[in-house]
């Protein structure tokens, strides 16, 4: 009999999330009425760039490194944001507010290059400016998954060159993604693992990916994946409290007979992996990563109650 699949956004039910209230350009209204157009380039095309948040204590953790990457992608595909940081978060403030929103609130805050006068590609045909749209959920992460973990299978699409599409773009086009999330479940995992255009392990469909060997935390380089804000912080953690980490290039031999394994991402912080492959990850004591969740923790604790 096959287990239950999990991901690492699957969140605790909560019937307040029924009748949310959605950001849209200014707008705030429930989720019913929550529209854009089908002429919006984000729906035609894909285009348009996204963060993903989390709200404690009424503040935004590291709301400073959200906003760096997401303005440094809009800026990189010319999409005008047609406001500030300020203004961002006076837009965030009054979603949570209209919510009635103070912590374990996950939000996707998404901007698209806005509506298009005919249904074609080039930019240009979007001239009415840009689509911003914020989203908030009441939103835990699953229980189950911290002492499960997640079942990850190597598939065949992988994370490409930056000439390409450059995997640091949190851009609306995921389709990539959703090839390699649809390929691990076919092969009856939970998600994708994800290799460079090398053959050396990268990273999950949704998610930054970390193994421990020998008391050590190793992850890709970095040139092939999102450039994580949680992936970050952990790689400081780590350097900051004396737990080895290596950005590094390591194949499935060294993920296989790896003692443990997690993933990282805002939502789900540190998701653990139990298996890859069909291959067991470690004893499941996970030390390494429970201690990581654990100042991982009082780093957010820190940065929302300044």
């Amino acid at each position: 009999m096959t287990k239950e699949a999990l991901t690492t956004h699957d969140a605790s039910e909560d019937a307040r999330n029924r009748d949310i209230k959605i950001y849209v350009n200014g707008e705030i209204v429930h989720r019913d009425e929550a529209k854009v157009s089908v002429y919006d380039s984000g729906f035609m095309l894909g285009d348009g760039m996204w963060e993903g948040m989390r709200l404690y204590n009424g503040k935004w953790a590291f709301f400073d490194e959200h906003m760096d990457r997401f303005f440094a992608s809009c800026k990189a595909v010319s999409l005008d944001v047609g406001m500030d940081r300020a203004g961002i978060l006076d837009a965030l403030t009054r979603t949570a507010e209209a919510n009635g929103m103070v912590s374990d609130v996950h939000c996707r805050l998404m901007l698209t290059r806005g509506v298009k006068v005919k249904p074609f590609q080039h930019p240009s045909l979007s001239r009415t400016g840009p689509t911003l749209v914020i989203i908030m959920e009441h939103s835990k992460p699953a229980a189950e998954l911290q002492n499960r973990g997640i079942r990850l299978a190597t598939v065949p699409q992988v994370r490409g060159l930056p000439m390409s599409q450059d995997a640091k773009f949190n851009s609306h086009s995921k389709l990539n993604c959703v090839i390699a999330c649809l390929q691990a479940e076919q092969a009856g995992a939970d998600e994708g693992l994800m290799l460079d255009p090398h053959g050396f392990v990268n990273t999950t469909n949704a998610c930054n990916f970390f193994i421990v060997r020998k008391g050590e935390v190793w992850t890709s380089t970095g040139d092939y994946c999102m450039n994580g804000v949680t992936r970050q912080k952990v790689i400081d953690l780590c350097r900051a409290n004396d737990i080895a980490v290596f950005e590094k290039n390591y194949s499935l031999y060294e993920a296989y007979g790896a003692d443990e394994a997690f993933l990282t991402g805002t939502f789900g912080a540190q998701t653990p992996v139990a298996e890859i492959d069909g291959k067991p990850i470690g004893d499941g004591s996970r030390e390494v990563t429970k201690r990581i969740r654990a100042l991982y923790k009082e780093l957010v604790e820190e940065n929302t109650n300044t």
